[in-house]
């Protein structure tokens, strides 16, 4: 299972048959990359080989089922598979101590019978030697010998009725499951899968491809709105430009997902879904000028309103194939993400050449420290939990993004107001992050999660740093570029650059740091 494709090997020792799936490069789908983890464990364990991403089998089971790849929220499946899971695991930690009660109850019964019957032959054993006193010597009387010997038998036979008494079940629910209590040990084989066919496993693979999106173009559209204002904040916006961003970036959002349905060539959507959001943010920020003119000196704004186009997931993806000698994806990643840009920051100098803009940057606010980080914290959770519902992010996975990005952006950007390199803060928030969701993966496999939140390590870091990625240098270097300030237009460009390979750099030393397969050149 590789980020590109899936390799699948058969042989029957002679000859050997591959088949490669081939998984789009350039699309950003991560409910399809983690429906794809758990396919690659279901196939794995149907083919006796044993998991390969998660320790338990039963959610990926659940999950690659043709039933449940049909339904919307395929994530509300494996939240209640691993649900029915812990209580199945609660319910058999109580039937243990249940079990443990029952025996030690026994135990207590068989040492008062063992006690009573040794009582009532040590009276016998008193009464017998009076007897023998009585009598002349040579009489009736056991010897001591015999008297040990009939002791040792009774302890015998207390110790066999100790072992063989029959068990008395609880009442109600936990009776059938004291079946095996007092019963022969007998071995028990850990579950295989049962055979598959080629069609089975193409059946699952066209239901994964095919699902439709999480979300709606209207909530797709709010998700942007959330998360351009969020990022416009931490660049140092005001609340004009959040307002402008937010209703630019949401309509150009809901335009962009329109357009996807009917199919459109993505490089002309780009361009046009980029010019509705700056003419909306614009027009916004206008009519708040007919009230208040210091909306009208908020000319960065547009610029925000155009974040949601910017190809992170692809970005920082390539440079991670890179980093694993994968130049066929990367280059392809890559090339992909320049022409997206191209699109974009043409659409925005277009656009800021027709109203007559002159972005110089935004107004940072000055507030308290205290409050600026706690505001950080806030805007850098909502930005990164919209950025995931546009990657197609399930809710829970989109929530877990978003508390890194939280920690990591955060910290990231104190660092810099700290007179940390933004290059080197970029570094250490992606490395961070990279760190926290290794961490948060080993918990899930060593059980202190639940095994539903076991989502891929991918899923869970780009989100989280996508919001990290320069793209107002990138804008600006258009800009700048669009009026021939060449001097200009390649500070920023190499500005955005800078910080753009920190990030995925951040990323793979994470995973050499958490992940073998990465550490070593195989």
């Amino acid at each position: 299972m590789n980020l590109t494709d899936i390799q699948a090997s058969c042989t029957d020792g002679k000859d050997r048959i591959t088949e490669v799936v081939n998984l789009p490069t350039t699309g950003v789908n991560t409910e399809r990359i983690w429906l794809l983890e758990h396919f690659a464990d279901w196939f794995s364990v149907n083919l006796g080989v044993g998991t390969m991403y998660h320790r338990r089998t039963e959610v990926s089971s659940q999950l690659i089922q043709p039933n449940t790849l049909g339904i919307r929220d395929a994530s509300q499946v494996s939240a209640d598979t691993s649900k029915r899971l812990r209580e199945e695991r609660r319910e058999q930690r109580e039937l243990e101590r249940e079990s443990a009660r029952e025996r030690q109850q026994q135990e207590r019964e068989a040492e008062s019978v063992d006690f009573a019957e040794l009582s009532e032959e040590s009276v016998a054993d008193s009464a017998e030697n009076l007897r023998a006193e009585s009598v002349a010597a040579g009489g009736t009387a056991d010897t001591a010998q015999e008297r040990a010997q009939k002791t040792s038998g009774l302890r015998a036979r207390v110790r066999e009725r100790m072992r063989t008494r029959a068990q008395r079940p609880p009442e109600k629910q936990y009776a059938e499951h004291f079946d095996h209590v007092g019963a022969h040990p007998t071995h028990h084989h850990a579950p295989g899968g049962g055979p598959i066919t080629v069609g089975q496993v193409h059946q699952r693979l066209d239901l994964i491809e095919r699902r439709k999106p999480l979300y709606s173009p209207a909530f797709s559209g709010f998700a942007a709105a959330c998360a351009c204002a969020a990022f416009v904040f931490l660049l140092g916006g005001a609340p004009y430009d959040m307002l402008g961003a937010f209703v630019g970036a949401g309509l150009g959002q809901w335009v962009r997902r329109r357009l996807f349905a009917h199919r459109l060539n993505q490089f002309f959507v780009t361009f046009v879904c980029v010019a509705v959001a700056a003419l909306a943010c614009v027009g916004t920020l206008r009519l708040i000028g007919l009230f208040d003119p210091v909306a009208l000196r908020h000319d960065t704004a547009y610029i925000g309103a155009m974040l949601f186009v910017i190809p992170g997931f692809p970005l920082i993806t390539g440079g991670l194939d890179m980093a694993k000698i994968d130049f066929p994806s990367g280059v392809q990643r890559v090339a992909y993400v320049m022409c997206i840009i191209l699109m974009a920051t043409l659409a925005g100098w277009m656009v800021a050449v027709l109203v007559h803009l002159n972005p110089q940057g935004f107004e940072t606010p000055d507030l308290n420290p205290w409050l600026n980080a706690g505001l950080r914290a806030v805007f850098a959770f909502v930005g990164v939990w919209g950025f995931s519902v546009l990657f197609n992010s399930p809710q829970r996975m989109c929530i877990v993004a978003a508390f890194i990005g939280l920690i990591t952006d955060t910290l990231r950007l104190e660092l810099v107001d700290w007179g940390v390199p933004a290059e080197a803060s970029a570094f250490l928030g992606a490395l961070l992050a990279g760190l926290i969701a290794s961490l948060w993966r080993s918990s899930v496999r060593h059980g202190m999660l639940p095994p539903h939140l076991g989502y891929p390590r991918i899923c869970l870091t780009v989100p989280s740093i996508v919001i990290m990625v320069p793209g107002l240098y990138m804008y600006r270097a258009m800009f700048y570029l669009g009026q021939f300030k060449t001097l200009l237009a390649l500070d920023w460009a190499f500005r955005a650059f800078m910080v753009i390979i920190c990030l995925p750099i951040g990323l793979a030393m994470a995973r050499v740091i958490t992940d073998k397969s990465w550490r070593y050149d195989i």
